[in-house]
């Protein structure tokens, strides 16, 4: 019986974390860099769905400049997406060590 309760929890638990996967994807954090010059947009799943450049940041003579504001903006929003999935997924992760089953 008690095998049997554990299959149910476990099933529920997948649904919720399907759920929160599928929560994750429609949510958006943004990550910028150069003073909101260039912003970087993912989505909870870690997916970059947008790039904005500001005209301002693009100068010719300076290409190795827009390149690290764009590097710098895309790891900051990737950084956010991982906080965010993490935060969102944390609460499986506790459940799943009272189950004896934590990784």
């Amino acid at each position: 019986m008690k095998l049997n309760n554990m299959m149910k929890q476990a099933q529920k638990m997948q649904s919720q974390i399907t759920q929160v996967q599928e929560k994750l994807a429609e949510e958006r954090v943004e990550g910028s860099a150069g003073g909101g010059m260039v912003k970087a947009v993912f989505t909870g799943q870690g997916d970059l769905v947008e790039l904005k450049i500001d005209p301002e940041a693009i100068n010719p003579d300076d290409v190795e400049m827009l390149e690290d504001l764009i590097t710098a903006a895309v790891n900051d929003g990737l950084r956010k997406s991982r906080e965010l999935a993490s935060s969102r997924m944390g609460v499986f992760a506790n459940a799943l060590g009272s189950l004896g089953l934590g990784f």
